[in-house]
């Protein structure tokens, strides 16, 4: 007997669209009884989707996705297919009215009280989005397979995913992540040692199996909270990887750092770190291997 779909995959489905390149793409409303409400998703398929009813796909998890059109997001996807780039399903969850309190580190709110329902975001992810995802679409089942991906506060939350829920998400992809995330401001010591995200790396006994691509602007920002000549926004994100390093990952194959030179925070400049993270992320089919990426936009170490 044929698999039943559900009424609201039987809707998604009707709702695909082709569009130039192959690339199909439609928003619909996905119930999230973890945060309550719902949350616009937004499914990107390769070109050659519908053309390979036997082949599986990676996929990516996007954070703020009502952002991806900003991000060129179908550009990058269609280049990385030209390319010869195992292309992924994307996956492009649109960020609710209570952003601030969905995106953070799990558990752990910063010191203004932001970020109270992180852990229940990750579990709308894991447990409701990812699983309504591989009943529609011709996914991998491996972690290894599976990305997240955000920018900003996104990108701290798809760190945060991904150390928790690795099982779920083994690729976690972030630029210009909000890794300032912490719990004293009492002065800058506190502020440093407080950091969230840092202080999970190194209290964790045994690290997970990820791997992790981070990307920061050289004008991310301007504010520079120790007066050692380093932006935060690039200092928070390289001592993140040095945490990670003494962890045991391998810099420029399970953790790489990826600056942006004259690199802001917005749009426009993640628009151009995606393809880089994409080419990294996943490669040609036909060549699993990577050169080293521990590089700046413009190629330069």
């Amino acid at each position: 007997m044929p698999r039943r779909r559900s009424p609201l995959l039987a809707r998604v489905s009707k709702l695909f669209k082709k569009r130039p390149g192959g690339t199909v793409e439609r928003t619909v409303m996905v119930d999230a009884p973890q945060l309550g409400g719902q949350r616009a998703l937004t499914v990107y398929l390769p070109p050659d989707y519908e053309d390979t009813p036997r082949r599986s796909w990676p996929l990516v998890i996007a954070h703020d996705g009502q952002e991806m059109a900003a991000w060129k997001l179908s550009q990058a996807l269609a280049h990385h297919h030209a390319q010869g780039g195992d292309t992924p399903i994307v996956a492009a969850l649109s960020a609710g009215n209570r952003r601030l309190d969905d995106y953070g580190t799990a558990g752990v709110p910063n010191t203004h009280g932001q970020g109270g329902q992180a852990a229940a975001f990750q579990l709308f992810v894991t447990d409701t989005v990812l699983p309504r995802l591989r009943r529609r679409y011709r996914l991998r089942n491996e972690a290894a397979a599976t990305a997240v991906i955000g920018a900003s506060l996104g990108g701290l939350s798809a760190f945060d995913l991904a150390w928790r829920h690795p099982h779920a998400c083994g690729i976690a992809g972030v630029f210009s992540g909000s890794f300032w995330w912490r719990t004293d401001d009492s002065n800058v010591a506190s502020q440093q040692a407080s950091r969230v995200a840092h202080r999970r790396v190194r209290e964790t006994a045994a690290a997970p199996a990820l791997r992790l691509w981070f990307e920061a602007g050289t004008r991310d920002e301007q504010a520079d909270r120790d007066g050692n000549g380093v932006i935060d926004a690039i200092q928070d994100t390289t001592e993140l990887v040095d945490e990670l390093a003494a962890k045991g990952f391998r810099r420029g194959k399970d953790v790489v750092y990826f600056e942006v030179r004259d690199g802001e925070h917005n749009p426009a400049t993640w628009a151009r770190a995606l393809p880089h993270f994409l080419a990294w992320a996943f490669p040609k089919k036909t060549d699993p291997k990577t050169a080293n990426p521990d590089l700046t936009a413009d190629g330069r170490g």
